[in-house]
């Protein structure tokens, strides 16, 4: 998309989130390039200055939205502070810019919305159950309550599992912070400029 186009972009960790906003916002009826929404991958919290340097009120100053794991939320605060929004920012203040914190990442929202019983049958259709069963039989997981086991069995599957939970999920059962940021990102009016 070009930057003349661009009304929003939300800013996420990694790819596999901005899996999970574009799944979201596919079910949700949204073509996110028509509407002038770019969903961008950051690289991890450390390159978030870059991001805002490019996008807020300094760069491109479009509408920022944008989706953090909560262990990382100073690091947000500190960059939203630095380029002009607030050096006090409660999780409030985060949310009413557009920026949701997930807890303690998305993959662990996306997995207790869809629960452990339905997330073995998501395994078990995508042919990954028995695979599952070995994991939790290994001596560092064994002791382990099932949903920290999804979580490890997951993180090198993160990008495909993503997406086929939030196709899985009811709709009214989307982790809030996907939910809202997707909301936000879309509603932003014209190019809008920042603060």
């Amino acid at each position: 998309m070009d930057d003349a186009e661009l009304r929003s972009v939300v800013l996420v960790e990694g790819p596999s989130d901005a899996a999970a906003v574009q799944a979201l916002a596919r079910r949700r009826g949204h073509d996110l390039d028509a509407e002038g929404v770019s969903v961008v991958a950051i690289g991890g919290f450390g390159n978030f200055g870059r991001f805002l340097d490019r996008y807020g009120p300094s760069g491109l100053a479009v509408c920022l939205a944008g989706l953090y794991d909560a262990p990382e939320e100073r690091h947000f605060r500190r960059g939203l502070a630095r380029v002009g929004f607030g050096s006090t920012l409660t999780r409030a203040d985060l949310e009413e810019l557009g920026f949701y914190a997930c807890d303690a990442n998305l993959e662990d929202e996306l997995t207790r919305a869809l629960g452990p019983a339905a997330m073995e049958e998501l395994l078990e259709a995508q042919g990954e159950l028995s695979a599952f069963h070995t994991y939790q039989k290994q001596p560092a997981h064994r002791e382990e309550a099932i949903e920290p086991q999804l979580r490890g069995f997951l993180w090198n599957r993160k990008l495909k599992y993503v997406v086929l939970i939030v196709n899985a999920l009811d709709l009214d059962r989307i982790p809030r912070p996907l939910e809202r940021v997707l909301a936000h990102a879309v509603s932003a009016g014209p190019k809008s400029r920042l603060p």
